[in-house]
């Protein structure tokens, strides 16, 4: 049996392997510094990067991660197989890589389905919620939203009322590990073949859910080979096989991604929508005539923490990945705009102090 076809393998990366008649598919399974394991038509291999290939990249973006399709030469069962080329991915998570200004860090990629996982307890924070939703819509990946601990929750109702204003067309599951029944409707979206990942914060239970749906196999040792001292063959990222067939990416990672790589626009569709019928192009959405921003909050139809949050979540897309330099200079070209940026803002204070020394 092809071991691919339990991996989520898709026509589309079928068909673009053709290209690559010389190598054979696989997909990374797992990554552990300059190591991955793949898997292969036969099974589990171990993989590097080719030194052609690595050469080749320019950024680190296009390092292979967890969940990438890859073209390789397998060579023989005592050596590790050679990653040659990464396929085009179909959805993509990523984060400012550290110390490197301008480069992004690959978390996962062709996800399918991404659970947002907020807990009903101090945890629970809208606001925080659109944030990984801009994030979820940006990858291309699917979002739902999980609510975990549902038994410590009083006001369910109101929660989902809520929920259901900033998540527009999202699907809703609410869960409680005391209650497996409400786990199982995860099985209504993982489906066989179905690459699915989990967000949110520490604490939220992902684990516990992951458990649930895995069993014990996904704490199992992994064998003991030249290359795995029989211990986890990653410390962060790697694929789960779960019995149904659904494939799970944990991805501890995910919770430090940035907005930089978000889909603000489609989080806040109302607020856009909103913008796009003010009065005025360059609204600033303050105290302008016409402003369907500040009439949609006099008529209660926006809530004044959401528009908040979408100014707060755009400046921070902005400013990701600059340096505090950066930072600084773009903020004050922000607050001098209005007199053609920071440089005419100097000069103007310059030809003022000349204009008080003349006097």
């Amino acid at each position: 049996m092809n071991q691919l076809e339990n991996y989520g393998v898709g026509q589309r990366f079928i068909n673009e392997a053709t290209l690559y008649p010389n190598y054979a598919l696989a997909r990374v399974i797992s990554q552990h510094k300059g190591m991955y394991r793949i898997i292969t038509e036969e099974g589990q291999r171990f993989a590097e990067i080719s030194g052609k290939f690595s050469y080749e990249l320019t950024h680190l973006s296009q390092y292979p991660a967890v969940g990438d399709f890859v073209m390789v030469s397998l060579g023989n069962a005592n050596s590790p197989s050679i990653i040659h080329a990464v396929l085009t991915r179909k959805s993509i998570f990523e984060r400012t890589a550290l110390g490197l200004t301008g480069q992004t860090q690959v978390i996962a990629t062709n996800i399918d389905i991404v659970f947002i996982c907020m807990s009903l307890n101090q945890n629970y924070n809208l606001s925080r919620l659109e944030r990984y939703l801009s994030i979820a819509w940006d990858s291309g990946a699917k979002p739902i939203i999980l609510l975990t601990k549902s038994d410590l929750c009083q006001h369910i109702p109101t929660v989902l009322a809520e929920i259901e204003r900033v998540a527009l067309g999202c699907d809703v599951i609410v869960t409680s590990s005391f209650n497996e029944s409400t786990v199982k409707r995860l099985y209504d979206f993982l489906k066989k073949g179905v690459t699915a990942s989990f967000i949110g914060s520490s604490g939220v239970g992902k684990s516990t859910l992951i458990n649930l749906l895995a069993g014990k196999q996904i704490f199992a040792t992994s064998e003991i080979d030249q290359y795995d001292k029989g211990r986890h063959t990653t410390t962060g990222r790697e694929m789960l096989l779960l019995p149904n067939g659904a494939i799970v990416i944990d991805t501890p990672g995910m919770r430090e991604l940035g907005v930089s790589h978000a889909d603000v626009g489609k989080t806040f569709a109302d607020i856009e929508e909103l913008v796009q019928k003010c009065k005025f192009s360059d609204c600033t959405h303050t105290n302008e005539p016409g402003c369907a921003v500040q009439q949609a909050l006099l008529n209660g139809d926006l809530d004044e923490r959401r528009l908040q949050n979408y100014y707060k979540l755009k400046r921070e897309a902005k400013y990701e990945g600059l340096s505090s330099k950066e930072i600084e200079t773009t903020k004050l070209n922000e607050m001098f705009r209005e007199v053609g940026g920071m440089k005419k803002a100097k000069h103007h204070i310059k030809s003022l102090k000349k204009s008080n020394h003349h006097y």
